[in-house]
């Protein structure tokens, strides 16, 4: 899911790093840390995700209301996208050429440290979306083309910011009636 919104760095990564000793080397680590960090973070979502489920099956209330998880996720996550830190990280997203302005230094072990705060900084402001993706079900493909595509527009769209909140409150509102509606009916 996170190849697309990658991409315009990692091309950019490959041109700037041509030219120094060990070029290739330089590209696998960059990439290699990039996907080290969400493969971290996966992990770690599905441990989280696992909790989830055997809190659910152990809980009759929630296995009865399980619209609340999936709803609660979708305002969390349209929450989140009004935060500070979203944005922080989007800026450094946006612009592959000032990021690697920034981080970029020649070697392979630089180029891993750049790679993985490209990833970090990506993460955080993808984070919430994949959970998303986890409470919609990772077998939904439509969801996660729709989440793909989001995550790519913030970043590359000339109103990416505007996207994204745009996205925020239509999360909340879903969550919100998934949340509610089944507890409206049994009141």
């Amino acid at each position: 899911m996170m190849l697309p919104s990658a991409l315009p760095l990692i091309r950019l990564f490959d041109r700037v790093s041509a030219a120094q000793p060990r070029a290739r080397s330089a590209r696998i680590a960059f990439v290699a840390s990039y996907v080290l960090v969400w493969t971290g973070f996966g992990g770690a979502a599905f441990l989280f995700d696992t909790v989830v489920h055997a809190t659910v099956d152990g809980s009759p209330w929630l296995l009865a209301h399980a619209s609340v998880i999936a709803g609660g996720t979708l305002v969390a996550a349209g929450l989140f996208q009004f935060s500070p830190l979203k944005e922080a990280c989007l800026r450094q997203c946006r612009n592959p050429g000032a990021f690697l302005l920034r981080y970029y230094r020649r070697g392979v072990g630089r180029a891993f440290v750049t790679g993985a705060w490209h990833g970090v900084f990506c993460l955080g402001c993808c984070w919430a979306l994949m959970l998303v993706a986890f409470a919609m079900g990772m077998a939904n493909l439509v969801w996660m083309a729709v989440l793909t595509a989001l995550m790519t527009l913030e970043k590359r769209a000339r109103n990416g910011v505007l996207l994204a909140r745009v996205a925020g409150v239509w999360m909340v509102a879903v969550g919100v009636a998934v949340v509610a509606g089944p507890l409206w009916g049994q009141a």
